[in-house]
């Protein structure tokens, strides 16, 4: 191991013993004999393993003097690991040890081999500290560059009004939160202010696509790996979950989990502990869960194609984002934000748009919603030639024939409600009956109905 040691035992025979035992296994080792010298040798130095005596004063067992340095090591160094050794076997005190902070428990006299691995375990465990430590630094300063970019959440429609109010509602707690809503209408932005406006800000956010994870790299991305896992685990990999412990972990296009992933997932959540691949060893984790979808997981679940119970883990709270087509007066204002942050970017700081311009802005139907808006504005502030933007400058699908607000097909929700409606009357009222015209579980049917009030 190319890690350092530090060695704190009062006998400086056994001390002696163990420098000339663990030499060959360390790149340095440094042996002390006061406890007194601990935060001077840490303030000095950084330890990747520290073998520390529970007893120093003569004739006492009872273990405080070493629980004493350990809080005293932890709060110096909170990544600090450290491995308690006594002449004294007592399981009450390997337990108050290891609820102190210490990573494991070795008695005098030892077996060498045992220490050794011990040790070894120690040492790996310090790496991973510090790994993960690296890859939370790193992904905060990634996500406040994210965060900025998006900008403040703009909208004053009734259905954006009721969207962000369940948002400010659901920020200051830790429930599990689904965000669903069309591709394009700014999901990922709300989970963002979600995370802002929570206990947990000033921690890690964790954003993972789950569409970009095969079946087969699904646990060691999420869970971590040990090194030997597997032919390609070289070294030990720390996993998203516990990366975003004590932050939020966002999973987007949760809809896309298999069902095998989708169990393995959910034993997680349940338990709030994870397994690295290759490791029996549990691992706590506490983080805050979020997942979006553009999928109707009430339907997938109807079909079997999601688990039921996962689906009720992962929606404490469901915030529907409407489509851009239902937020009428929030396409205008919008696309004013979209302008001046362009005409900024593109040093074009007088542009303006015609009011032609804007009744052909409110009248497309925007099928690509708040990501389609913000694309369009910025290509027309690019090919513009003068101060006023026109509608010849917007590029827009099928922009010859623009369909007007009463032309725009009805949403999925009415579709849906539309289906129920015509599957009762069909049968009468019968629930049952509608039920397995529609091809849902009774139970699905019932909780629509409530859903649509009918």
């Amino acid at each position: 191991m190319n890690g350092k040691l530090l060695i704190v035992d009062d006998h400086k025979q056994v001390l002696k013993a163990l420098i000339q035992l663990l030499e060959p296994e360390f790149e340095s080792i440094t042996g002390i004999s006061n406890p007194n010298q601990i935060i001077s040798c840490l303030n000095k130095e950084e330890y990747d393993v520290i073998l520390l005596d529970m007893n120093f004063s003569t004739g006492v067992n009872t273990g405080n003097e070493g629980i004493y340095w350990l809080n005293r090591i932890v709060k110096s160094d909170p990544l600090a690991v450290v491995v308690m050794i006594t002449a004294y076997s007592d399981v009450n005190l390997a337990v108050r040890a290891i609820k102190e902070g210490a990573t494991d428990f070795v008695v005098k006299p030892w077996d060498n081999n045992k220490l050794i691995t011990s040790l070894q375990a120690a040492f790996k465990l310090r790496q991973s500290k510090i790994e993960n430590k690296k890859l939370r630094a790193r992904q905060k300063q990634i996500n406040k560059g994210i965060i900025n970019q998006y900008g403040p959440l703009i909208g004053k429609s009734q259905s954006m009004e009721n969207a962000l109010q369940v948002m400010n509602k659901v920020a200051r707690t830790d429930a599990n939160v689904l965000v669903i809503g069309e591709n394009g209408t700014g999901k990922e932005l709300i989970v963002k202010e979600i995370h802002n406006n929570s206990r947990r800000s000033d921690d890690v956010f964790i954003s993972i696509d789950i569409g970009t994870i095969t079946e087969t790299l699904f646990e060691s991305e999420m869970f971590g790996h040990i090194k030997g896992a597997f032919t390609d685990a070289r070294e030990d990999k720390t996993g998203w979950f516990e990366t975003a412990s004590g932050g939020t972990l966002f999973l987007d296009e949760i809809g896309n989990l298999s069902l095998t992933m989708q169990s393995k997932l959910l034993a997680a959540i349940q338990n709030r502990v994870i397994y690295k691949v290759g490791s029996k060893t549990p691992i706590p984790i506490d983080i805050r869960l979020v997942c979006a979808t553009n999928k109707n997981l009430d339907e997938m679940v109807s079909r079997n194609l999601f688990r039921e119970d996962l689906y009720y883990r992962i929606n404490t709270i469901v915030i529907e984002i409407p489509p851009l087509r239902d937020r009428g007066e929030d396409i205008v204002l919008l696309a004013e934000h979209f302008l001046k942050e362009y005409a900024n970017k593109y040093e074009k700081f007088y542009l303006k748009f015609s009011s032609k311009t804007l009744d052909k802005l409110m009248k497309y139907n925007w099928p690509g919603n708040v990501r389609e808006l913000r694309h369009t504005i910025e290509k027309a502030v690019i090919l513009c030639d003068s101060d006023i933007l026109m509608p010849e400058d917007f590029i827009i699908s099928h922009s010859s024939q623009q369909p007007s607000l009463q032309q725009k097909p009805p949403t999925y929700a009415e579709t849906e409600k539309q289906a129920l409606q015509i599957a009762l009357n069909n049968n009468n009222g019968s629930v049952l009956k509608a039920s397995k015209e529609l091809g849902l579980a009774r139970q699905t049917m019932y909780n629509k109905m409530q859903k649509y009030n009918l």
